[in-house]
């Protein structure tokens, strides 16, 4: 990355009806943000223009056809579509769900050919994106697939770092999902990202048990002793620094969290509901593994309060920052790792 250019950051606007591009103009309402990036959105002119109109809002912005026409100082809009949607607020309507997609494949294909460093997405509603061109249950699914490397669903704040073995099934599929290779896959994709993303050099990692109590020694359930504890032991045998199964019914409460870099939950509700409950609009939802950043706030479309101007942008915003600290992260990485004679001076304190 140049010394001297803004990050270009790249943003989805998510559903139309939801709140998705209030918290993306709130954020960078604020003329302060500017200096840290420029803000390139994935929508239209006449669609942006209106959100503001309806919102009572004043921001100015570019209207650009291109990511690469986009001006340091300046709310850039590359113009996806010509027509203007219908904006029905506060409605799940299939009309919000196929805007946001073709804003997430534009800003996706940007990303694809570094037009813009890194990508923010405004939530989407899981069910109105559901078409015969688009057929996965969220932003992260799809990012796996048309992105490199192997994905992994990472909640992050400054203090807890969440990630998933397994994430959007069903719980009546959990347990026959887990297997040794998923687990080696999402833990050396974790420990990878905790080095490279976050900086932490020697990263202690906890796993949550499959069961309840971790199984009770087979009681309820032997997938714990059986296909958990055999391969955190095979990984810590080979360096990394992974522990458990623990319980997850007391890990959060006793503070145990605390103690590690990041935890590994076994699926999405053991994870996801004590991180909201610790950290809900300072959260982050960041797609580690992959070869580009991406990062998306911790909450939902929020239908019941789009359009009337009450939604909070704090979550947007430190998306927005984690995505530009984990690009600079992995930049000064990979850039260490290249120049292994430079990465010996720092060690050395030179």
């Amino acid at each position: 990355m140049k010394e001297k250019q803004k990050i270009k950051l790249g943003i989805s606007i998510g559903d139309i009806n939801g709140i998705g591009c209030e918290v993306a103009l709130k954020t960078f309402e604020d003329p302060r943000m500017l200096e840290f990036c420029t803000p390139i959105i994935f929508a239209s002119n006449k669609t942006i223009s209106q959100q503001i109109k309806d919102l009572g809002m004043d921001l100015k912005f570019n209207g650009v056809r291109d990511a690469e026409q986009a001006l340091e100082g300046k709310v850039n809009i590359v113009n996806v579509w010509r027509e203007v949607p219908k904006i029905e607020y506060g409605q799940a309507a299939k009309e919000g769900g196929n805007f946001a997609i073709r804003s997430l494949k534009a800003a996706v294909a940007a990303l694809k050919e570094n037009k813009i460093d890194v990508l923010v997405t405004a939530p989407i509603n899981k069910n109105n994106i559901q078409s015969e061109d688009f057929k996965f249950p969220g932003h992260t699914d799809f990012l796996a697939q048309e992105l490199e490397g192997e994905s992994l669903m990472f909640m992050v704040t400054n203090s807890l770092r969440v990630g998933l073995l397994t994430d959007h099934i069903a719980v009546k599929d959990v347990a026959k999902t887990i297997t040794p290779k998923l687990i080696r896959d999402k833990v050396t994709t974790m420990e990878k990202s905790l080095k490279m993303d976050f900086g932490i050099r020697r990263p202690k990692i906890a796993m949550l048990g499959i069961n309840p109590h971790s199984g009770d020694s087979g009681t309820i359930g032997e997938e714990d002793d059986k296909i958990m504890k055999p391969t955190i032991s095979e990984l810590f045998a080979k360096g990394t620094l992974v522990y458990g199964p623990y319980s997850a019914d007391s890990f959060f409460g006793s503070n145990s969290h605390e103690n590690f870099d990041a935890i590994l939950a076994a699926y999405h509700d053991q994870g996801l509901i004590p991180f909201k409950t610790l950290s809900f609009g300072k959260g982050v939802n960041y797609t580690a593994g992959l070869d580009k950043v991406r990062t998306s706030p911790d909450h939902g479309t929020a239908y019941e309060i789009a359009g009337k101007g009450k939604a909070d942008e704090s979550s947007f915003k430190e998306a927005v920052f984690t995505a530009m600290q984990i690009f600079r992260n992995r930049t000064e990485y990979l850039e260490l790792t290249k120049n292994p004679l430079q990465k010996q001076k720092i060690k050395r304190g030179g």
